[in-house]
């Protein structure tokens, strides 16, 4: 067996993707490839050429279209990624209300650019497209799910010190 080909989802994995592919009609099952890719990269830290293999073979659907998915996507990390990953918004309301002075901030911070993770793997730094706050500019994400609204120096000093507790 190959390198490209080793990977193998758990069993858990598989009944969380089939719970996905249930909400979707029957012989649709690759409608649920981004929550699959989802969960194998919640499970794995990131994917690799591997993971996006079984994926496509669990779901019947050819490896090429899965591919283009996890290449089209912001949110599927191509590289190993710190524990938390700091997505900041680059649209235009966040880039006028401050945006680029909170990357900045976190670049001095942290000591990393974008697209870099630090030294002991707490944290990574993106940028990344709209995420629907506007009203609440500058606005970024931590980990995909946390937003953090209206963001300033001293709320990012915050939100780090806090971070690095948790680790």
């Amino acid at each position: 067996m190959s390198e490209i080909d080793s990977y193998q989802l758990t069993p858990q994995l598989k009944r969380e993707i089939k719970a996905w592919i249930a909400k979707f009609p029957k012989g649709k099952q690759s409608s649920a490839v981004i929550m699959a890719l989802r969960l194998v990269q919640q499970s794995c830290g990131y994917l690799q050429e591997s993971h996006l293999n079984a994926v496509a073979d669990f779901l019947k659907m050819p490896t090429i279209q899965v591919y283009e998915v996890y290449k089209f996507y912001s949110m599927f990390y191509q590289k190993p990624v710190g524990q938390h990953v700091f997505k900041v918004c680059n649209s235009i309301s966040c880039y006028l209300s401050g945006s680029g002075d909170i990357l900045a901030g976190l670049k001095q911070k942290l000591g990393i650019d974008v697209g870099e993770t630090t030294n002991d793997g707490a944290f990574s730094l993106e940028e990344t497209e709209c995420l629907g706050a506007c009203c609440q500019a500058p606005c970024m994400l931590v980990n995909d799910h946390h937003y953090h609204f209206s963001m300033d120096d001293k709320k990012l000093d915050a939100l780090i010190d806090e971070l690095r507790e948790d680790k």
